[in-house]
């Protein structure tokens, strides 16, 4: 998968399920700010992910993400670590 297709898959269900209006999804936008979620709102969020790019995400891996951007290299990553394996 693409960085496009990535990020284009992101925003859509940031967008869709969790009604991110899509002029506050920015790379450099405050991930938890900009996301306003709660504890339950997180586990859907890590079930759209797991959902729609196949890989388990780890709580804690979320801890460290601070902007979008860092949400769009993690699930790279990721998705690169599987093709890999």
């Amino acid at each position: 998968m693409e960085k496009d297709q990535i990020i284009a898959t992101i925003n859509n269900f940031l967008e869709e399920d969790f009604e991110v209006p899509s002029s506050k999804i920015k790379p450099e936008a405050n991930l938890k700010e900009t996301l306003d979620l709660d504890s339950l709102d997180y586990v859907d969020l890590v079930v759209s992910i797991e959902g729609n790019f196949g890989f388990k995400v780890k709580p804690e891996d979320f801890q460290k993400m601070i902007t979008i951007q860092d949400f769009y290299n993690y699930v790279e990553s990721k998705i690169g670590e599987k093709t890999v394996a």
